[in-house]
Formats: structure tokens, C-alpha cells, sequence
């Protein structure tokens, strides 16, 4: 069984995985056996990322590339191949988020969002593919969100592009199945990360932040989520063990989009 889990031999893209959620998950396939590349649009976060993999052991090369500049992506990606090998298991992490009220969002910000959450993996899984259908495997985990199936209050491009990601993930899936490429999400729900650490503060009369109370209200498992969380579902759909796994989001959000909420 163990076996089915190992990525022994494999090579690994993680994209945007200096810190935070994509750094977790390169460091679990790592751990798992990975060969692990990551990318970042700063060389400066390269250099940062360089620094917190090697200080946990583990050996890993950075590139500096934006995801969505097509030619970009496409250099890199021979250059990788060059030098790490073939990319067996792309992980499209990079992403960002804009809390603008929609009637406050002028259409540039929006097709900013689109451009990176959206566009980004497009291109990558698009440079990727040809040399998994070479080699007969693949597999491509997009980092979607809960917002890939709710809508919340000033994130309409967020939400537009995370949902828009999971339909492009089933997509995948119907159109390279026959190629044994697997394409599936994780959809990570609120995750404990430096990010989020101003809404968990506790206020000056020892009180939770109110979206830190909505959110363990929200949960089931009454807290938030780790980026270890995230792991164990990284590697299982990176890994031998969910080869006939295809098309599906894998929402890791301690069971919010299951619940009601309590009867007031």
C-alpha cells in the first residue's frame, strides 16, 4: 500500500511555492519522494523559497516566471525538463485574491484575477500535456477553492475564476483521460496562514476577530484549517493510489460546504 503513495522518481511543479500553501504541498510530495520544482514572479521570493527548503532538507530548483505570459511559461518549462526531467505532477497553486466590492471593481482588476487564477493554469497545464501524453502519465492538481462553488461578498473575480478553474479541471480530465492524465482540485477551505492572521486576532476585549467566530460558526471541525491539511491530499493526488481518480475537487474545508450551521 505504501508503495502506492510513494512519488519516488517523479518530478514535481509546484507554481507560487516560495511559502504558504504551495511551500506545504511541494514539502509533503518531497517528503512522499519527489523531485521538486517551484516558480515564482519575484526573484527575491525565489531566492526566499531556496532558503526555507533547503533549511528543511529538502533540495529543490526555483525558477522565476510568470504564469501567465505564455512564451515565458513554455522556455521555462523546456529549461525545467532540461534540467530536472519530465514533469510528472504540475500543481497550479499560483493565485491571488482582490476584496473589492463587484460595483467597485473596474474590469482591469477583474481580468487581473482571471489572468492569474484562471488564465495561469490554463497555460501551464497547456505546456505540460504534450510531454505527459509522451510519457503516458501525468498528473495536474489545481488549487481551487470553496469559492469554486460559493459566492461571498467581494469576490466576485475570485469566485468567477475559481469556479471557472473547476470546470476547466473536469475538463482536463474528459479531454486527456485516455492518456492516463489525471487532472483533479483541491479545494482548501479557510487556511491558518500568515495571510489570514489578522482575522484571527483577538480583539482588545480578549474576543474573537468576528470573521474568526463566522468561520469556526461555518465549520463543523470549529476551526481553522493548516496547510498540513492540505498535505495528505496532495500526495494522494499526485500518487499512484488516485489513478482512477479524475475530474474531481477534493474540498478540504473540515466540512463547511456540508453544513447548514447551527439552529439559532
Amino acid at each position: 500500500m505504501n508503495n502506492q503513495f510513494s512519488l519516488e522518481g517523479k518530478v514535481a511543479l509546484v507554481t507560487g511555492a516560495s511559502y504558504g500553501i504551495g511551500f506545504a504541498i511541494a514539502s509533503a510530495l518531497a517528503e512522499a519522494g519527489a523531485k521538486i520544482v517551484f516558480n515564482d514572479v519575484k526573484p527575491d521570493l525565489v531566492e526566499k523559497g531556496l532558503e526555507e527548503y533547503k533549511a528543511k532538507g529538502i533540495h529543490a530548483r526555483g525558477y522565476v516566471f510568470d504564469v501567465t505570459n505564455e512564451e515565458e511559461v513554455n522556455t521555462h518549462i523546456a529549461k525545467i525538463e532540461k534540467e530536472a526531467g519530465i514533469i510528472d505532477i504540475l500543481v497550479n497553486n499560483a493565485g491571488i485574491i482582490k476584496r473589492i466590492p463587484m460595483h467597485k471593481m473596474t474590469a482591469s482588476e477583474f481580468r487581473q484575477v482571471i489572468d492569474i487564477d484562471l488564465n495561469g493554469p490554463f497555460i501551464m497545464a497547456k505546456a505540460v500535456i504534450p510531454s505527459m501524453i509522451k510519457k503516458g502519465q501525468g498528473k495536474i492538481i489545481n488549487i481551487c477553492s470553496m469559492m469554486s462553488e460559493l459566492g461571498r461578498e467581494t469576490v466576485s473575480a475570485y469566485a468567477a475564476a475559481k469556479g471557472g478553474l473547476k470546470m476547466l479541471t473536469r475538463n482536463i480530465a474528459s479531454e486527456y483521460g485516455e492518456y492516463n492524465i489525471q487532472c483533479n482540485g483541491i479545494g482548501p477551505g479557510y487556511i491558518a496562514t500568515p495571510q489570514t492572521a489578522p482575522l484571527r486576532e483577538k480583539q482588545a476585549d480578549g474576543s474573537r476577530h468576528p470573521f474568526d467566530s463566522f468561520i469556526i460558526a461555518k465549520t463543523p471541525a470549529a476551526r481553522w484549517g493548516t496547510t498540513d491539511d492540505l498535505r495528505g491530499p496532495a500526495v494522494f493526488l499526485a500518487s499512484e493510489a488516485s489513478n482512477f481518480v479524475n475530474g474531481h475537487i477534493l474540498y478540504v474545508d473540515g466540512g463547511i460546504l456540508a453544513y447548514i450551521g447551527k439552529q439559532p
